[in-house]
């Protein structure tokens, strides 16, 4: 679904029932399906509700709205305003959703419910809108626990048997990242997922906390990432190497100096726009 951001048309999908034996086909319109959206999450978007995490919490940042309202490490949240939590990203979609409100919240402490009153406060966004925050941080754990055990599947692969799979994770993930480029380019999707380093280096440390098999396949990507971006035909990289090496090829001598040095040129302004581009969206996050 992630190939499908910025798309319009309709998102076609086959599902398998769990009260019959027969799959049936289901069309959900899309129009420029979450093209301007910085963490889309396709599945959320068409309101589908997951297994998520648990709505406890393992830390309270002093002073903050979440220690005020009484929230200590160990609570888990059962309930807001009588609607029910079904898990840490419905929790925090409602105090987004809820700046300077009093929320009546139930909460499960050492096996007891316990009442408290918080009010998030208001913090402004990137894109400057307002949302609730309280200051609080959620207790990690991994998807093995989370999960019943009739709906976990563990597939292992042999070091030779694993080839083919990896080669065609590789061209998959190739694939997704020219597709992604060639959108931002067209204006599919916003130029806001564009990544810096320290971006990165957050999202490193936030796939390290849940395990060592994520963390890798994040370290793959991004690496495949690198890779493909590497071989563009810019200038400067190895891909805009590789150009000229075919231009050559074609007309039978090198390509004269006057035109590299006119695309040495344009290819440092490009790469030093982007670099620009990914630090400028890095800060803003942080802001």
């Amino acid at each position: 679904m992630l190939g499908r951001l910025g798309e319009t048309g309709e998102l076609e999908l086959t599902i398998d029932p769990a009260d019959s034996s027969v799959v049936r086909d289901v069309s959900i319109p899309i129009s420029a399906w979450m093209g301007g959206e910085t963490e889309p999450n396709p599945v959320r978007d068409l309101g589908v509700i997951q297994y998520d995490i648990p709505a406890v919490i393992a830390n309270v940042i002093s002073e903050g709205r979440a220690e005020q309202g009484g929230l200590l490490p160990g609570d888990e949240i059962i309930s807001v305003d009588g609607e029910r939590i079904i898990g840490w990203t419905h929790w925090v979609g409602v105090i987004r959703a809820s700046p300077e409100l009093d929320l009546n919240v139930i909460v499960q402490r050492d096996a007891r419910e316990q009442v408290l009153t918080i009010r998030p406060e208001t913090i402004r966004v990137e894109d400057g809108t307002s949302v609730g925050r309280i200051g609080a941080e959620v207790l990690q754990v991994s998807l093995s626990e989370i999960l019943p055990p009739d709906m976990q599947r563990e597939i292992r692969y042999g070091p030779i048997a694993a080839i083919q799979p990896a080669f065609q994770e590789t061209w998959d993930k190739s694939v997704f990242v020219l597709d992604s480029v060639k959108k931002m380019i067209i204006g599919l999707i916003s130029v806001k997922n564009i990544s810096g380093p320290i971006t990165i280096a957050q999202v490193a440390g936030e796939t390290a906390t849940y395990g060592l098999d994520v963390y890798l396949g994040f370290l793959a990507l991004l690496s495949i990432s690198l890779g493909v971006l590497n071989l563009l035909p810019i200038p400067v990289l190895d891909g805009g190497h590789l150009l000229y090496y075919m231009i050559e090829a074609v007309i039978r001598r090198p390509v004269p100096e006057r035109i590299q040095a006119w695309g040495l040129q344009l290819g440092l302004l490009m790469i030093s726009g982007i670099m620009v581009l990914a630090f400028y969206n890095d800060f803003s996050r942080l802001l």
